[in-house]
């Protein structure tokens, strides 16, 4: 049973957000969705997940989950907000302790801040499984961008967040920290075992050279034919060289002090200061 999809595309962030959806019922699950953010006057909006919320309104869906792939490093979760608008569970990687435990002492935060996972509804491993109405959900752990990395595949599609890109875009990047290329290249195997005609979805695209159109849907075989980082020859030796030598050229994400800080809270902001207001911290010469 296919699950039918809904993209929508933040040109500001390059991020696609999915309503995924169980065409035998009106049960739905909400994938990696995003809080407008303007950094320069430190003001978040809320248009980009209002309009999720309004498409999932008018069609009358019932949402039972709120989905991470991981700990977006370039965009803020809205998944909070949309909690408390349409319902659904927040789920995430198990691994997200690492990544809290990791940006908790980069970010100096102290005991208040719960390194558990328990912001989050559910915690999945590797081999679980969920349900949206009718459809299976299951549970990749596909780590290398950042150690909480998953890949959910529902039936046909499986959404894979950063892991891959389009074919002629290739892979994210793998120098953040408790990132691997070695990691990276073992989990787009465990993606690219899948049925050939399982289609993916993938979490940004930035147009490749030569293509004028955004895109975000692709399959298996074409990614195992065609991805300039890890189809046709390219060998775990070849991808680790590239992906090492690359990353080394790349600047960090203009989002990523707020984003983090954020999005390892499961969208929730930072408590109150003692004059009521909500600081982020900007680390000096620490990322």
């Amino acid at each position: 049973m296919s699950p039918e999809v809904k993209a929508f595309f933040d040109e500001a962030t390059n991020t696609v957000s999915y309503v995924v959806r169980d065409p035998m019922s009106k049960k739905a699950a909400i994938i990696d969705s995003v809080l407008d953010f303007d950094y320069a006057s430190g003001h978040t909006d809320t248009r980009s997940a209002d309009a999720v919320i309004a498409y999932v309104k008018e069609q009358e869906f019932d949402v039972e989950w709120i989905l991470e792939t991981h700990v977006h490093a370039d965009h803020l979760s809205a998944a909070p907000y949309i909690q408390e608008r349409v319902g659904g569970k927040i789920g995430i990687g198990e691994k997200i302790r690492v990544v809290q435990d990791t940006f908790g002492k980069v970010f100096n935060e102290g005991t208040k801040f719960q390194r558990d996972g328990s912001q989050f509804d559910k915690l999945f491993n590797e081999g679980d499984s969920f349900h949206i109405g009718q459809l299976r959900g299951d549970v990749l752990h596909t780590p290398g961008h950042t150690p909480a990395c998953l890949t959910y595949v529902i039936d046909d599609a499986a959404f894979v967040g950063d892991t891959l890109f389009m074919p002629d875009f290739g892979t994210a990047r793998c120098d953040f920290p408790g990132g691997s290329a070695e990691t990276m290249f073992d989990s787009v195997q465990k993606i690219l075992s899948l049925p050939d005609e399982t289609r993916i979805f993938v979490g940004h695209d930035y147009k490749a050279p030569g293509r004028d159109t955004y895109a975000w849907e692709t399959t298996v075989g074409e990614q195992k034919a065609r991805n300039v980082h890890v189809g046709g020859d390219n060998d775990k030796d070849k991808f680790v060289k590239m992906r090492t030598e690359r990353d080394a050229t790349l600047g960090m994400p203009k989002l990523i002090v707020p984003s983090l800080q954020v999005n390892m809270r499961a969208g929730q902001m930072p408590e109150p200061e003692d004059d009521g207001s909500v600081y982020l911290k900007v680390p000096i010469n620490k990322l």
